[in-house]
């Protein structure tokens, strides 16, 4: 086994991130690349379950991710590990809460973002994270006009939190930070 697999499936790897809730998209974003995820959390009966089984395009994984500092979610160690679609098959059979998104892969400046259209009953609900290299990136980090408000610290926005929810659910926490739906 080279060291060069090993670093690709990495089990543990660190992740620094923004999140963000956008006052507008720019016309580019859904002309860029994209992939559907479909994501599963589990167990189902948590409030705020942090295991995730998801569906990629054609990609397969199981993560479970956990604060570096507990209070901070721009700063996470998260675990993850490829899995068969056979694999995938079976757990997706578990009783989970489930979210389906596309995601829009979309480069401004220098700066990639990755922006989340919530599908079904979220439907209205679109995300930005930017992911970062290093804290001192993090922090240098300016946000476009297009950005309305940072949301990384709110654990409502957390996909654990958000799975099994309704757009209705959260609409008025999002109303709180001038958020329209989109």
């Amino acid at each position: 086994m080279s060291i060069v697999w090993l670093a690709c499936y990495n089990a543990d790897m660190e992740e620094i991130e923004l999140t963000f809730l956008p006052k507008e998209l720019p016309a580019g974003v859904f002309g860029s690349k994209s992939k559907e995820l479909l994501d599963i959390y589990l167990p189902a009966g948590a409030v705020h379950p942090k295991l995730r089984v998801r569906r990629s395009g054609t990609t397969h994984e199981i993560t479970k991710k956990q604060a570096v500092q507990e209070g901070d979610a721009s700063h996470q160690i998260e675990t993850t590990i490829p899995l068969t679609p056979e694999e995938f098959a079976d757990l997706e059979k578990l009783e989970g809460k489930r979210v389906h998104k596309t995601r829009y892969y979309y480069a401004e400046n220098g700066i990639d973002y990755e922006v989340d259209v919530f599908q079904d009953a979220l439907q209205g609900l679109v995300l930005v994270d930017i992911e970062f290299t290093t804290l001192a990136d993090k922090a240098a980090f300016v946000a476009p006009s297009w950005l309305l408000a940072e949301v990384t610290q709110e654990e409502f926005i957390a996909g654990g939190m958000l799975c099994g929810k309704r757009y209705e659910d959260i609409a008025e926490r999002l109303q709180a930070f001038g958020y329209v739906r989109k």
